[in-house]
């Protein structure tokens, strides 16, 4: 199977997060997406809002109605720092049958030379760098190791964050339809963000 793996805080997850996803399911051919919610983010300096329960129990109601769609807690229950390396190292264990893509906004796409591990990692992955239009990236700046692993892929403009959304949250604003709604009604009943 090819599987594409979507992580990231998910703090909450939102739209752009499955935009991407169908992007990359599509464009990239793969027969699975899974999603994985990290532990400690080792690129972000703030803890997640949300509980590693409830960010895995939103990202499980986000993609509930999906059916290549996988909620995965493999950075949860390891603990510590999720680094990647560390991630698809234990999933090429579990899974050795699998061949695994990993989908990363584009931006992050000029970043992959600061990951840990990343010339090990891009021997065991391929990148799918997921960008709004007229998103420039120089592919020619990149270490070489990293050119050949990195398919560009195009989705629809989306001015959608996590950070945003609990902005909106503790300014008393809407955040219907950035989210799912199955997940806007658990942020609203758990009183997550301050909501």
């Amino acid at each position: 199977m090819l599987i594409g793996i979507m992580g990231g805080t998910f703090d909450p997850i939102h739209t752009g997060h499955l935009v991407a996803a169908e992007t990359a399911l599509e464009e990239a051919g793969l027969d699975e997406v899974w999603f994985m919610p990290a532990n400690i983010p080792p690129h972000k300096p703030n803890t997640p809002l949300a509980s590693p329960d409830q960010r895995l129990e939103m990202v499980s109601l986000a993609i509930d109605s999906h059916p290549s769609y996988r909620a995965v807690d493999v950075e949860l229950t390891r603990g510590g720092t999720s680094y990647t390396y560390d991630t698809v190292t234990r999933l090429q264990q579990l899974y050795p049958d699998h061949r695994f893509h990993y989908i990363i906004g584009a931006d992050m796409v000029m970043y992959l030379p600061k990951w840990h591990q990343i010339e090990k990692l891009s021997e065991m992955v391929t990148f799918l760098g997921v960008g709004r239009p007229g998103f420039d990236i120089d592919l020619e700046a990149l270490p070489s190791h990293l050119r050949s692993r990195i398919k560009l892929m195009t989705m629809p403009a989306m001015e959608i964050s996590s950070t945003d959304i609990r902005e909106r949250i503790r300014n008393g604003r809407s955040i219907r339809y950035r989210v799912p709604e199955s997940v806007r009604l658990y942020i609203e009943r758990s009183g997550i963000y301050g909501s």
